[in-house]
Formats: C-alpha cells, sequence, structure tokens
C-alpha cells in the first residue's frame, strides 16, 4: 500500500475525530466536557476545578431532596442563562450560545438520573 494513501488516510480520520461535532445523543460526552469540571463526573459538586479556595460549592446533582426543588424548567433556564439569571452564583456560566436546545434537553434527562428523582412540575 501507497505510504501516502495511508498518512493521507490517518489525517483524515484525526481531522474528523477533532472537529465533529458531538450529538445530543452523547450526553454524557458534553456533561463530562461542560459540567464535570465544578459539579464532577458523578454530579456530587466535586469537580477538579473545585478547590478549598473555589467562591461556591457547585450543586451536587445526586442530592434528590434538593434536586426536588426544582422543575425541568428551572434547571434548563439555569444551564442556557446561567446562575445570575436565577440570583445564583456567577461561576456557573451561561451554556445558551454553546450548546444546543436538544443538548440541554439531554442535559436535564441526565441530571434527573443522577438525581433518581422526578423534581418540581411547572
Amino acid at each position: 500500500m501507497n505510504k501516502t494513501f495511508i498518512v493521507a488516510a490517518v489525517a483524515g480520520i484525526v481531522s474528523n475525530s477533532i472537529v465533529a461535532p458531538v450529538s445530543a445523543s452523547d450526553t454524557p460526552t458534553i456533561f463530562k466536557f461542560y459540567c464535570a469540571q465544578c459539579h464532577g463526573l458523578g454530579g456530587k459538586g466535586d469537580g477538579p476545578n473545585v478547590t478549598k479556595d473555589f467562591p461556591v460549592s457547585p450543586r451536587n446533582f445526586t442530592d434528590a431532596a434538593e434536586m426536588n426543588k426544582l422543575s425541568d424548567a428551572d434547571m434548563k433556564n439555569v444551564i442556557l442563562d446561567g446562575g445570575p439569571s436565577v440570583s445564583k452564583s456567577p461561576m456557573m456560566p451561561p451554556w445558551g450560545k454553546t450548546l444546543t436546545e436538544e443538548e440541554v434537553d439531554g442535559l436535564v434527562k441526565h441530571l434527573r438520573t443522577l438525581c433518581k428523582c422526578e423534581g418540581k412540575k411547572s
């Protein structure tokens, strides 16, 4: 096989894997990339960005009692518009210009699996 062909094929595969968009069906990857830095992989609010100097405690998504106080719409609004939009910390950034509506809906469903709760009805 031609070495140039092999190099070109590998380069094509690598470039496609780097720029390929993440689909909403890949919610765990979206959560890991955007949320886990503060909220932790398991959603307990213990991500690698959270140090003793971190100004707030990120929400623990596994706390069903607290998560049941929120409707899906409440969570969606915070994800889209950030913490300050609901009088919470500015450390929670708005993701509305980064994530699609489908991706945000997927994250809300994922958070419900972490808390094993249904939440407040809208």
